[in-house]
């Protein structure tokens, strides 16, 4: 099996109104996200890639116009934008475009990291 992996940062806030309000996130805070999608594949195509990383700009472009400086609670219109929830998202998004997808890491801080994988 062939993996690879690309990288992209942004910077958002949420809130998690859900939990009791003595804890810090739920309060309005902001991260500066990681996101790692992970690609695989048994066979690699004619390039010998398992997919061109200049194909996955698509997603640069969506999290740069969408999530960048945004506050997640209004771009997913959910109180519930854990780590993992947004992992999910993002994989959802991805897995749309590109089937070799298959798994999505979000990380809110360089010691935690969220994955998403069916």
């Amino acid at each position: 099996m062939y993996i690879i992996y690309k990288e992209y940062h942004f910077s958002a806030s949420h809130i998690l109104p859900q939990l009791p309000k003595d804890h810090p996130c739920s309060r309005m805070h902001g991260h500066n996200y990681v996101v790692e999608v992970e690609l695989q594949s048994e066979k690699l195509n004619q390039y010998g890639f398992v997919r061109d990383y200049r194909e996955l700009d698509k997603l640069k472009t969506y999290i740069d116009a969408t999530l960048d400086h945004r506050h997640l609670n209004d771009v997913l219109g959910d109180d519930n934008v854990t780590a993992e929830n947004l992992a999910k998202f993002l994989y959802d998004w991805c897995k749309n475009r590109w089937n070799e997808v298959s798994a999505v890491r979000v990380r809110e801080t360089p010691k935690s990291c969220a994955e998403y994988r069916p």
